[in-house]
Parts: structure tokens; C-alpha cells; sequence
């Protein structure tokens, strides 16, 4: 009859710790790191054999080299503080990680990865997504450099870079930004995602500049989206810096209605429309997730959809037949329209989308929604829809209600809708439309946590302490607990 000891178990892996930390008849010294940041560990051939596939394979080869008896292995790529940790691992089935930083972290899943301890990688790698937003914000410089010039890393830089477009505070705001190097810079200031005004965007690209030696910012000219600065900021903080060509178009754009940039430039970011921006953007995600908040001040900025243009009418030559096209069963939209000569744009959201079967469908997230002043967002007022088996009318235009409101919006008494007044009656004029796509986000990291397999208790708070984490080998279907104390042992 088998019997299990626990208390017995917890003696061998104290015993083993005691092994590590005296180095009593090792016959391994392992030279990790280089120059000043370097250090030589002492190991046992058994412990090492039967714990890595890597070292067992190291140890087996017949020129492995040998000095005053015991077997030398250097490895000049890994840190010694990533390698204390997981030899510690190796020897008793722990890992302390106790008030390591993100670029420590980052660390130690490299040396994992490099000596093939895919598990511990795995566990490294769901431990920094699940604490992404206070290890960014301790070293964002730092953990961006390394998973830029590593490929080991590709699935956390996109995660990282994600976050930062989304909370860009995260990295501007940090202490560190001017050491941000210029290609990383290029790729933050490439994306559309990036959740900041254009002329924060400026700001920043000249305090980057102003810390750096013989480096022109105007490389990175190309990545701003000039026509999206207002005309004073543009004669306050941006026009000496800019090539006469440029200036003259801006000016012309600034002067004149309905000029179209001559210089080529990037799409708009977060939203491509000659209608909206990124104002209207964020209360309109709001207005979807039912938050009812287009205070501005009362807005954190974080927008959890992506907005992307299908249709605009002066671009796409206002046709049924290219409406069809472009929107039919694209999933959630919303429409928005600036009403001729004026600053008023009037709109509707539809979550279910549009086709052309001409039937009515039922929906009680759509709303349609008017904003007097588009300059002045806090004009903005909406109203939701009943949900009836009218909402929603799929027809070659966008029909709210029961022909409640539509390209005429034309009923004085909406039927599937409370009463809403500042919309127009009777034919409506218009500058342009733009019929837009919205998609909720599917982040880096919700992807990562749905489809992993290896932690099944995650991490509830940093810095508190995790044991006996129970995991399912990749290797083989047998199970193991491995007592694994992340912030101290215990």
C-alpha cells in the first residue's frame, strides 16, 4: 500500500533548497552573463539532468569541456538575476519573483525560452499580461525595448504596443520617454489607434526630439496628421518647424471651406472621417455601452471599439447601388451626417447592421443621436430606441423606427423611439455622410487568457502571495502541483 507523505515531500524540497544555496559537492559551474554583469553559479549534474531536457542534452556531449574536474557550461546571453530565479526553479519547484520589474520579468521568460523551459515561459509570459498595466507603467521604455529586439517576444510587444495606443499617458507621461528609441517611436506614431489629439502627438515628438543628440525630427513628419491640428495650435507650436510646401497647403486648408490637403498625409486616427473625430468617437462608445456620458471631463478616454469607415457619400459617389456594397451585413454602424451649411451633425446607431431585405428587425441598444455644435461636444444629445419589432428597417438606407427617421426624417411623431427634438423635419440637406463601422476590440491579451491552457489561478492582486498552483503538463497528461511562491516563500 502506497502513502503519501506530505510532510516528507516539503523536507526534500527543503533539503534541496539547502543543496542549492551551499553548493556541496557540485560538479557544474554555469557562467552566466557577461563583463561587469556576470556570475558564476555552482550546480549538480543530477539535479540538472533530470530537470532540463537542455542541460541533460548539454551534459551528455562528449566534448563538453571540463576544468579542475567539474563540467563548465557559459551562457553569456542570459542575466544572472533571470538565471537565479530559475535555477532556484530547477532545484526545488519554485519561483520567486518577489518585486521583480517588467524588464526583469521579460528577463527571465528569455532565459526560459533559451533553455527550453516552456512551461516556466508560458507561466512568465501569462504573469505579465495579467499585471500589464503596473509593470508598463514602472518601466514602459524598458519593456518596450526588450520585446522590440527579441521575436521571442512578438505576442507581448503587439499586447504592449495595444496598450499604449489605448492609455498613451502610460508611456508620454513617463519619466523615460526621451529614451524611447526612434524606431519604436516610429511604430507608435505609424498607428491609427493611437488615442491621443494630434497636437499632444506634436508636443511630444518635440520634447523627444529636444533630448536627443544630432537626430532632425522631421523624419518623423510623415507619421503626424497635420490637417487634425486646430489653426491656433498650428501658429503657436507647429508651423516653424515645417517645410514651406506644407505650410502653404495648411494654410490653405485653414483659409479656405472645403479644401482638400494637397500633401499626402495618413489616414485620421481612431476614426477616418471628414465629419467626426476622436471627441465624438469616445461619447459615442459610451453612448453604446449605455454609460449616457458625453461630458467630456467625464470621460476617461478609453475607447473599447474600433471605427472603421464604409461609406462616405462625396467619396464613394452617393448611390444606392455602392450603400449596398460597401454596408450591407457589416455588423454594427453607425451613420452620422452634417447637416448643409452648419455645424450640426445628426446620426444613429444600429448594433445589428444592415442589409437589404426589407424587413423590419427588433433592437433596444440603437439610439439616434443629434449634436448641434460638432466643435462643442457637450451639445450632444441622444435618445434610444423602444425595443419593438420596428427598431430597425433594412432597406437601401438606413431607416430608424417605423420610417421614424431616416435620409427625410420626416415624422413629427416617431413611432419607435421617445419624441426627440433638434433634428431637421422634412428633407434633409447635407454637406456629406459617412456610414461607419463599429467593432468591439479584441485585445491581445483577452485572446491570450482565453486560449491557454497552462494557469488555471491567476494572480487576483501584485504583490500578494500565490501557492500550489495546479497545472496540466504540455508534455504529458499527468498532473503535478508545484508549489510556486511569487512574492516571497512562505
Amino acid at each position: 500500500m502506497q502513502y503519501n507523505l506530505p510532510e516528507e515531500k516539503i523536507k526534500i524540497i527543503q533539503s534541496l533548497g539547502k543543496l542549492l544555496e551551499n553548493g556541496t559537492d557540485h560538479n557544474v559551474i554555469i557562467h552566466i552573463g557577461e563583463y561587469s554583469n556576470s556570475k558564476k553559479f555552482p550546480a549538480h549534474t543530477a539535479i540538472l539532468r533530470c530537470r532540463s531536457d537542455y542541460f541533460n542534452k548539454i551534459l551528455s556531449a562528449k566534448n563538453i569541456k571540463k576544468e579542475g574536474g567539474k563540467y563548465i557550461i557559459k551562457k553569456p546571453n542570459i542575466t544572472p538575476q533571470a538565471f537565479e530565479v530559475i535555477l532556484e526553479y530547477l532545484y526545488i519547484g519554485e519561483i520567486n519573483i518577489t518585486n521583480k520589474t517588467g524588464t526583469e520579468l521579460l528577463n527571465i521568460m528569455f532565459a526560459s525560452k533559451d533553455l527550453k523551459l516552456e512551461e516556466l515561459a508560458e507561466f512568465i509570459k501569462e504573469f505579465i499580461i495579467n499585471h500589464h498595466h503596473l509593470l508598463l507603467q514602472n518601466d514602459p521604455v524598458g519593456i518596450l525595448q526588450i520585446v522590440n529586439d527579441n521575436n521571442t517576444f512578438i505576442k507581448i510587444k503587439e499586447f504592449c504596443i495595444e496598450k499604449i495606443c489605448s492609455e498613451p499617458e502610460i508611456l508620454f507621461k513617463s519619466d523615460k520617454f526621451t529614451q524611447l528609441s526612434a524606431s519604436l517611436l516610429e511604430i507608435i506614431l505609424k498607428r491609427n489607434d493611437l488615442n491621443l489629439d494630434e497636437i499632444e502627438i506634436w508636443d511630444n515628438l518635440i520634447k523627444w526630439g529636444s533630448a536627443q543628440e544630432d537626430r532632425e525630427i522631421k523624419n518623423f513628419f510623415k507619421f503626424i496628421r497635420f490637417y487634425d491640428i486646430s489653426s491656433e495650435d498650428y501658429i503657436m507650436k507647429v508651423k516653424e518647424y515645417l517645410p514651406e510646401e506644407l505650410r502653404a497647403d495648411l494654410l490653405r486648408f485653414y483659409m479656405i471651406p472645403g479644401h482638400e490637403p494637397e500633401c499626402k498625409t495618413l489616414p485620421r486616427r481612431i476614426v477616418d472621417s471628414v465629419i467626426i473625430n476622436r471627441k465624438h468617437v469616445e461619447v459615442f462608445a459610451d453612448w453604446i455601452d449605455k454609460k449616457n456620458s458625453w461630458n467630456v471631463e467625464n470621460n476617461n478616454g478609453t475607447i473599447n471599439y474600433k471605427f472603421n469607415l464604409l461609406y462616405r457619400g462625396s467619396r464613394d459617389g452617393n448611390t444606392i447601388a455602392e450603400v449596398r456594397k460597401k454596408c450591407n451585413n457589416k455588423g454594427a454602424t453607425i451613420i452620422v451626417i452634417k447637416i448643409k451649411d452648419s455645424e450640426q451633425v445628426v446620426g444613429g446607431y444600429s448594433p445589428i447592421g444592415w442589409d437589404s431585405s426589407d424587413t423590419y428587425k427588433s433592437s433596444a441598444n440603437s439610439f439616434i443621436f443629434t449634436i448641434p455644435n460638432r466643435k462643442n461636444i457637450q451639445t450632444a444629445k441622444l435618445v434610444y430606441g423602444y425595443d419593438d419589432p420596428y427598431s430597425i428597417l433594412c432597406r437601401h438606407f438606413a431607416i430608424f423606427g417605423y420610417n421614424d427617421y431616416n435620409r427625410n426624417w420626416n415624422v413629427n411623431n416617431p413611432f419607435s423611439s421617445p419624441k426627440f427634438d433638434g433634428i431637421p423635419k422634412g428633407n434633409l440637406y447635407m454637406d456629406d455622410y459617412e456610414i461607419i463601422q463599429v467593432v468591439e476590440k479584441t485585445s491581445v491579451s483577452k485572446n491570450n487568457l482565453e486560449n491557454t491552457s497552462l494557469i488555471k489561478s491567476t494572480v487576483e492582486n501584485f504583490g500578494t502571495t500565490m501557492k500550489n498552483i495546479e497545472y496540466t503538463s504540455k508534455k504529458s497528461n499527468q498532473k503535478s502541483i508545484l508549489k510556486r511562491l511569487i512574492c516571497g516563500k512562505s
